[in-house]
């Protein structure tokens, strides 16, 4: 039985063979990309079941995308396929120190779920529902979902999990920081970017921060993720800054997941917030030493030696 349950788009990403404007890129590899599934195999790879929950066309991209959610360990069983419209793609364009995204995700699949896709019996038993802010603003329906999938969770006993993961270019021109505030208050685990709070609440200054999200929201944990610089931990009783953990990066995207899949796991495994914090730590930098967004997310074993000072023998 899955622990946690998480809802969201996942695209099939094209990733260019060399560097530079995607007119000069002839070949092109392909991997999934989507937040909340990142997160779900974050923590498969920690060794906590896990299950995703979206839409997918019926088409050759959506079978990839299952087939390669499933290897990872992930439950896909009630993904649901479409055969009226198409799974969403997207396109990486790199460079030197930055990467660019391209989306051809309109009127997916994935924004057409419906409250009616999700099965109320799956909702038993899990811990944590992990949800982002991407998913709310894709359609009116996908916000319908979200919030249903939150008044499920609730109605189970499970605590609801929350990264606004602002995306500028999905709000397009419609003010999303209300609707994304307001979820972000209504959660008891809350894992967002620094920047994102500012954008959120008007406030840069971490205690500051906590305090609204433990004050005027529900958070019993909270993160605040800063990239290079680390991150802030907290509860209702303690709140810590932690380095990040040391690495060579090479692409930052998927580090945010990364960093939520290892907090998660560590929450879920009765650890203490700092803790989970690190474990957060950990795989945020590990998924950076990769070009893809879950590669270089660590294993158990690899996990333990990164807490312990250790290390893994490979030959």
């Amino acid at each position: 039985m899955p622990q946690l349950l998480t809802i969201g788009e996942t695209m099939a990403a094209f990733t260019p063979n060399a560097q530079g404007p995607l007119r000069y890129v002839n070949g092109y590899g392909i991997r999934t990309a989507g937040a909340e599934s990142n997160v779900a195999v974050g923590l498969t790879k920690l060794g906590i079941e896990a299950a995703w929950l979206s839409r997918l066309g019926q088409d050759e991209f959506g079978v990839f995308i299952r087939n390669q959610l499933r290897a990872e360990g992930v439950d896909c069983s009630h993904v649901i396929f479409d055969s009226q419209h198409r799974t969403g793609i997207m396109f990486k364009e790199t460079g030197v120190g930055e990467t660019k995204v391209f989306y051809y995700r309109e009127n997916s699949a994935a924004s057409h779920m419906t409250p009616e896709d999700l099965d109320p019996q799956f909702f038993s038993g899990i811990r944590v529902l992990h949800l982002s802010g991407i998913t709310p603003v894709l359609s009116q329906s996908c916000k319908e979902t979200a919030l249903a999938a939150i008044q499920l969770a609730r109605q189970n006993g499970a605590m609801v999990s929350f990264d606004p993961n602002i995306r500028r270019k999905l709000w397009k021109d419609v003010d999303y920081a209300p609707l994304i505030r307001s979820i972000t208050l209504d959660c008891e685990i809350v894992l967002l970017g620094l920047d994102e709070a500012e954008a959120l609440f008007g406030i840069r200054e971490p205690d500051a921060i906590f305090d609204t999200l433990f004050t005027q929201g529900k958070a019993k944990y909270a993160a605040i993720k800063d990239g290079g610089n680390g991150a802030l931990v907290a509860d209702a009783d303690l709140r810590e800054k932690l380095p990040p953990f040391p690495c060579k990066p090479v692409e930052p995207i998927g580090a945010g997941d990364g960093f939520n899949a290892g907090f998660l796991a560590g929450i879920l495994q009765g650890k203490d917030v700092v803790t989970a914090g690190r474990m957060g730590a950990v795989c945020g930098a590990l998924a950076t030493q990769t070009p893809g967004d879950v590669e270089g997310y660590p294993d158990a074993v690899q996990m333990e030696a990164a807490l312990t000072g250790g290390s893994v023998t490979y030959r």
